[in-house]
C-alpha cells in the first residue's frame, strides 16, 4: 500500500453486503465509499474518481451491466463484478462489456482482496480525463454532454460515438476500419460512406469548418484523429 490508501467504490443495493465489504476492505487498509443505486454510482465515479469499483449486477434502478457499459465509455477504472447471479452468459456479457474480474456471492474475503490487488497492480491510469476542451467546444464524457459556447450541441448516437472514440484515442489516428467496426460492427468495415456522412454532420454541428484548424482531422487514406490537447 502507498501512504494514500486506494479508494474503492462499492455499488450494491444490499446493506449487509456493503457493510461486510466495508469491514473487509477497511481492515485491509482501503478507503471505502458506498452507493446503493447505479445512477449514484455513475455520479460518484465521475466526481470522485475511485481507484477501483466493486459492482453488483442486480441494482434497483438500472442494471449493473448498464452501469458498466456507461463507465467504459469514458473510463478504464478497474471494475470487479460481485453478484449472486452465477449464469455463464451473464459472466460472459459482463466481461465482454469491460469488467476486469467476476466474483459470485457468497464470497471469500481473502479471495476478494487478492483479486482486488491484482486489478490495482495492472497500472491503470490514476486519473483519466472525462472533460475535453476543443476550442469553444466542451465534451463531458461522464455526462454525455457536448457544448459549444455554453449551448448544448445535440448529436445523434452515432455522431456521439464517433466523437467519443476519437477523444478516447486523442492524438492517435483511428482508421476507417476501426471506427466502422467499433460503431457499426465488423460487417461494416468497408462502408466508408457511412463514416464520411456522419463526420460531415458532426463537423457541421461542432462548427468545425476551418480546414486550417480542424477539430476532427482527416488523415488521407487512413482515418481521423483529434489533436492531443485540451483534456482535463
Amino acid at each position: 500500500m502507498t501512504d494514500i490508501p486506494p479508494d474503492i467504490l462499492i455499488i450494491d443495493d444490499e446493506r449487509q453486503i456493503r457493510r461486510l465489504l466495508k469491514l473487509t476492505l477497511s481492515g485491509a487498509g482501503y478507503h471505502v465509499r458506498e452507493c446503493e443505486t447505479g445512477q449514484l454510482g455513475l455520479s460518484e465515479t465521475a466526481l470522485k474518481r475511485p481507484d477501483a469499483i466493486i459492482l453488483d449486477l442486480g441494482l434497483p434502478d438500472i442494471t449493473g451491466l448498464e452501469v458498466l457499459t456507461q463507465l467504459r465509455e469514458w473510463t478504464q477504472v478497474p471494475i470487479l463484478i460481485l453478484t449472486a447471479w452465477d449464469r455463464e452468459d451473464e459472466k460472459v456479457a459482463a466481461l465482454d462489456a469491460g469488467a476486469d474480474d467476476y466474483l459470485t456471492k457468497p464470497f471469500s474475503g481473502r479471495e476478494l482482496l487478492a483479486r482486488l490487488r491484482v486489478m490495482l497492480r495492472r497500472g491503470r491510469p490514476e486519473r483519466e480525463p472525462s472533460v475535453f476542451r476543443l476550442g469553444s467546444v466542451v465534451v463531458d464524457l461522464s455526462s454525455r454532454r457536448v457544448e459549444k459556447g455554453k449551448e448544448e450541441v445535440h448529436l445523434t448516437a452515432k455522431e456521439y460515438d464517433i466523437l467519443r472514440l476519437l477523444l478516447l484515442h486523442q492524438g492517435k489516428v483511428m482508421t476507417h476500419r476501426q471506427l466502422l467496426r467499433e460503431i457499426w460492427g465488423p460487417r461494416h468495415e468497408e462502408d466508408t460512406h457511412y463514416l464520411r456522412v456522419h463526420i460531415a454532420h458532426l463537423r457541421q454541428k461542432l462548427g468545425d469548418s476551418d480546414p486550417e484548424n480542424r477539430i476532427i482531422r482527416a488523415e488521407s487514406g487512413l482515418g481521423y484523429r483529434i489533436a492531443a490537447d485540451g483534456a482535463e
